[in-house]
């Protein structure tokens, strides 16, 4: 069992940047794939970024050369940097797909 807990979300303004946390109860350091998705109001859960076989990552087309993801120890991370309105959503760390954080907010304002 892996419990996640996520922190680093709030109000921000469009270019500004946030760094997102993801702490694992339990060591990470060789699971994968691990990830982060959000869900803006009134739509489905996308994935944002992710680190997959081999530690490659994959990104969504629309945070491509603004977000990086990375991993330290037990602590997942999501560099945002240039953030839009659009990227206003509740993101939510997992590991697997089967453990998830219970989310934290982003809001951007334009």
């Amino acid at each position: 069992q892996v419990q996640l807990v996520e922190s680093g979300g709030g109000l921000v303004q469009a270019g500004g940047s946030l760094r997102l946390s993801c702490a694992a109860s339990g060591t990470i350091s060789s699971i994968l794939p691990l990830g982060w998705d959000r869900q803006a109001p009134g739509k489905q859960r996308e994935m944002v970024a992710s680190i997959i076989s081999g530690g490659k990552t994959n990104y969504a087309d629309g945070v491509k050369g603004r977000f990086t993801i990375s991993r330290e120890a037990n602590t997942l991370y999501l560099q945002m940097n240039n953030v839009k309105p659009e990227d206003t959503a509740v993101y939510y760390c997992h590991v697997l797909r089967r453990y998830w954080g219970q989310g934290t907010q982003v809001t951007v304002s334009s």
